[in-house]
């Protein structure tokens, strides 16, 4: 039967699928829209099956915060190549999901692909429907969820330019004055990856790691036995100065400390999320 290029733009307007696959399915079903609708369902689910084991290390990492800084979640939604991740409807795929997931607060991945979703039976269906339509693996890899419990707290967020790192802080101090220094600890954050926000929440094992590698080093280079342990312990504490947070040399201006910059707001971090692309 003939097929109208009004119906195939129909059908191309509900589905975002090419025109051309449009085209094809109405033509399989004899004009059904419904039913080509479905033919369009499933062949997402095909190439998202054949396309199951491929690497997707590209993709986007977007942050939401609540109105009032309360509650902030993260969220990193990956695709096969750095193209897709331009893609209008990738990007508004991962937006969405943001919103979602800061309106519903899921507990877990398997909870997060449950959801109703934008029309679609779940966000799982959604997902395989935009698999079908881009021809590419699309995943979403992880989220987190900041909820502030003290007074006086507030989420803040940074994304840098390109959307493949992603920061949440949380910071407490007076209210109205954490906006800007929340921002300059996240953007901290991104620069310098620290590996914990205290000294005294760095991992044991972390803490000997390093111990062994300035003990190792120093026996090497035959330095006396008995200062092996003060080499030790001062090449720990430099580890400390330039992994963690409040003891960084802040990036703006080296000649203070992070901890330092908060003071002048007379702010204290809570705590620090960071997503890197693929990480």
């Amino acid at each position: 039967m003939s097929i109208s290029a009004q119906d195939v733009k129909r059908l191309r307007d509900a589905t975002g699928v090419g025109m051309m696959d449009c085209k094809d399915a109405l033509q399989q079903t004899d004009g059904d829209f419904d039913e080509a609708v479905e033919v369009l369902r499933k062949k997402g689910q095909k190439v998202a099956a054949q396309r199951s084991d491929r690497e997707a290390d590209e993709g986007l990492v977007v942050t939401r915060v609540a109105s009032g800084g309360q509650v902030g979640v993260i969220v990193e939604v990956n695709c096969e190549t750095d193209f897709v991740a331009r893609n209008d409807d990738f990007r508004d795929f991962a937006n969405s999901l943001a919103d979602l997931v800061l309106e519903e607060r899921p507990e877990n991945l398997d909870a997060l692909m449950a959801l109703p979703f934008d029309g679609d039976a779940t966000v799982e269906r959604a997902l395989t429907d935009l698999t079908g339509r881009i021809g590419e693996k699309i995943a979403v890899r992880r989220f987190q969820i900041i909820e502030s419990e003290g007074e006086g707290d507030q989420i803040v967020s940074y994304v840098h330019p390109g959307s493949r790192l992603g920061v949440l802080v949380e910071l407490q101090g007076p209210d109205g004055q954490l906006e800007e220094a929340g921002r300059d600890v996240a953007m901290q954050v991104a620069a310098l990856d620290p590996v914990a926000t205290f000294r005294e929440d760095v991992p044991e094992e972390v803490r000997e790691k390093e111990r062994n590698i300035a003990r190792e080093a120093a026996l090497d280079s035959d330095k006396p036995e008995h200062v092996i342990d003060d080499i030790v312990e001062g090449k720990l504490r430099r580890f400390f100065e330039d992994n963690v947070l409040v003891e960084q040399a802040f990036v703006k201006d080296a000649s203070k400390t992070v901890q330092e910059r908060l003071d002048e707001d007379d702010a204290e971090i809570q705590c620090f999320v960071r997503y890197a692309l693929g990480d």
